[in-house]
């Protein structure tokens, strides 16, 4: 909330979509039939790292159409929600990750993927792309 009023006093329109999809998502997650009164810390990170890649899903395709004009907002109201969220890791450090959990596992090839991507999730949520992680995982797998 504080944010969106610095975002209204600055007229960032940018940032006061952005917010406010963030407000409307969670409100629409706490009044879900069978939701608590609260989120757990886990679902909010979950739910603005869908927020941020609907954004960037979309400013792609708009990529993709030659429509650099609807891609710009898109882009800006991602930036502007994973403020919220926790630093993302880098890529040498899912390796490393993916590496130890490779170890601990014994996996070795392809048909080992489902569990190593699953400790990997469980591990790395919310600090890292599951996209990002899944690329990593099939490279170390192949």
């Amino acid at each position: 909330m504080t944010e969106m009023k610095a975002a209204m006093k600055a007229k960032d329109q940018v940032a006061l979509e952005a917010l406010r999809a963030v407000k409307s998502a969670l409100l629409l997650a706490k009044t879900e039939a069978g939701a608590g009164d609260e989120l757990s810390e886990d679902e909010e990170i979950k739910l603005l790292q869908k927020l941020v890649k609907q954004r960037k899903d979309s400013a792609a395709i708009f990529i993709e159409q030659g429509r650099e004009d609807l891609a710009e907002p898109e882009l800006a109201q991602a930036a502007v929600i994973e403020k919220f969220l926790p630093e993302q890791l880098s890529t040498d450090e899912i390796a490393k990750i993916v590496d130890d959990i490779i170890a601990k596992t014994g996996a070795e090839g392809m048909k080992d993927m489902g569990k190593v991507m699953g400790m990997a999730s469980k591990e790395m949520a919310g600090k890292a792309d599951g996209k990002a992680i899944s690329t990593i995982v099939k490279q170390k797998l192949a």
